[in-house]
């Protein structure tokens, strides 16, 4: 990694074609570009995090560390390639008035005519789509789980100003849930006439499953606490009998349904990276999210 004191977006591309002639590749087979809006306390962590994920999608990744507006403008930065990443890399710390503008800093560093994604893993604005840096984003991901201001109404913040090219982790972690509780009622398509999610008390993924229930399959569905880890527990009532899944571990579930057999399920808590890699997969609009996003909002509001 080079370091670069007081420079600028001209010097910080300047350095990238530079480190790509030492490292004997001119031309990289970077895909997107993805932007992280971090702060000094979490950056290592998460552009540990955005390496990890750049072995599934090559990318050009700009982390932005933005400091205090007051002062003097000043922008620093690490810049590099090799060292685990697939792609390009570049750490930029902004201070003074630079602080306001980071887009002019960050516009000129994108991949021409390649996709933009913007991840903010700990307190995103309550309204990426309209963030300077949100706006040149075709994909803007958000951690409500990760919020350490108003952590039990972030999921709520971010779906009332949802506009299409948003998600939230929250929303991936329940993937092997969705999918798992879809396959139940693929197997037996019994009448679900009820239900509960049992969760820890803040869990905005428990949030999104309820909302995501209601709004499928038309019917109440009860929030429950418990002592996690996360979810613990999906209950779909039928006529025939409950349909359960319940995983108190946190990677091990049991998968019971009416006139079948307990059976174990796989589980498991996933790690950010994995979560990450699967967000960049795709960068349209999530149409399931977005009415989910909606449904959640009234059930917020009944």
């Amino acid at each position: 990694m080079i370091e670069l004191i007081d420079t600028n977006a001209s010097g910080i591309a300047a350095e990238f074609v530079a480190s790509r002639l030492r490292s004997g590749s001119p031309a990289m087979s970077m895909v997107m570009t993805l932007i992280i809006v971090v702060d000094e306390d979490e950056a290592e962590e998460a552009m540990r995090v955005a390496r990890q994920a750049s072995h599934e999608h090559p990318a050009r990744v700009l982390g932005v560390i933005l400091g205090d507006a007051r002062g003097n403008p000043q922008i620093n930065a690490q810049v590099g390639t090799g060292a685990g990443w697939t792609g390009e890399t570049a750490l930029i710390r902004l201070q003074g008035e630079v602080v306001k503008h980071a887009e002019s800093v960050v516009l000129p560093l994108l991949l021409p005519d390649s996709p933009v994604a913007a991840w903010w893993p700990c307190d995103p604005p309550e309204d990426p789509a309209s963030d300077p840096l949100g706006r040149l984003a075709q994909r803007r991901i958000t951690d409500a789980a990760a919020a350490t201001r108003g952590k039990s109404k972030a999921i709520h913040v971010q779906c009332s100003s949802y506009a299409a090219g948003n998600t939230d982790l929250a929303w991936t972690r329940i993937t092997p849930w969705r999918a798992l509780l879809a396959a139940a009622l693929d197997q037996q398509p019994l009448k679900v006439t009820g239900g509960s999610v049992t969760a820890e008390r803040i869990s905005p993924s428990a949030e999104l499953l309820v909302a995501w229930l209601a709004d499928r399959l038309k019917v109440h569905i009860d929030r429950k606490g418990s002592n996690g880890p996360g979810i613990t527990e999906v209950r779909l009532d039928t006529k025939e009998g409950p349909i359960v899944i319940s995983r108190r571990d946190g990677r091990l579930a049991t998968f019971s349904s009416p006139d079948r057999p307990d059976r174990p399920v796989a589980l498991k808590r996933r790690q950010l990276p994995e979560l990450l890699a699967e967000e960049l997969r795709r960068l349209d609009e999530d149409d399931v999210y977005a009415a989910t996003a909606r449904k959640l909002m009234k059930l917020h509001l009944s």
